[in-house]
């Protein structure tokens, strides 16, 4: 840990879904003055996402499913267009991927590539996400996908052009940062 920081005291603020925390924590400035600060900071724990692509036929496979908190936020219809992925439980993220993405797509890949790591928004949620891509053909689709029931998902999957994703982009259409980061990933290193 860095001697900068020292950790005061931490605070369960709630502890339901995931668990929230506020940290009193002193800081040491530049000027080497000590600041004490408090910050919260909201622990889900730490994920991975994944953009199947398919070179032939210049597609790239994505979710569409209801997110609550676009909904409060002004998403009309709260429905989101998203690369899959889901939280890591522990488990090694190459792992929880591949059965992610069975789960939510019905393809079942072998061949991942992790390509990066990104905090989404450090400023207040600790998660860490893990990057992949794969290339995907038919022959890998075994079963429709749609999430577990179990999880309450209800995910419809969506084949779309590379071309057309990246207008959804310009239109709004897509909204979600790591998958902008992806579909922009694919085209700046000519994979599609």
């Amino acid at each position: 840990m860095d001697k900068r920081v020292n950790i005061v005291k931490t605070e369960v603020l709630a502890d339901d879904w995931y668990v929230l925390k506020k940290i009193t924590f002193d800081y040491l400035n530049k000027d080497g003055t000590w600041e004490r600060q408090s910050r919260e900071a909201y622990d889900r724990g730490n994920g991975a996402t994944i953009l199947l692509y398919n070179r032939e036929q210049k597609t790239v496979v994505l979710t569409r499913q209801f997110r609550m908190p676009t909904y409060v936020n002004g998403n009309e219809s709260g429905m989101l267009i998203e690369s899959c992925g889901g939280l890591l439980d522990k488990e090694h993220e190459e792992d929880c991927i591949r059965r992610e993405t069975e789960e939510e797509t019905g393809y079942q890949v072998k061949d991942v590539q992790k390509i990066f790591e990104a905090y989404m928004s450090p400023g207040s949620v600790t998660e860490l996400v893990h990057f992949f891509i794969a290339e995907y053909s038919k022959t890998m689709q075994v079963h429709q996908g749609g999430g577990l029931a179990a999880e309450q998902e209800n995910i419809e999957v969506v084949e779309i052009a590379i071309d057309e994703a990246m207008q959804m982009i310009t239109t709004g259409e897509i909204k979600d940062g790591k998958t902008i980061m992806l579909l922009q990933y694919i085209k700046l290193h000519n994979i599609l």
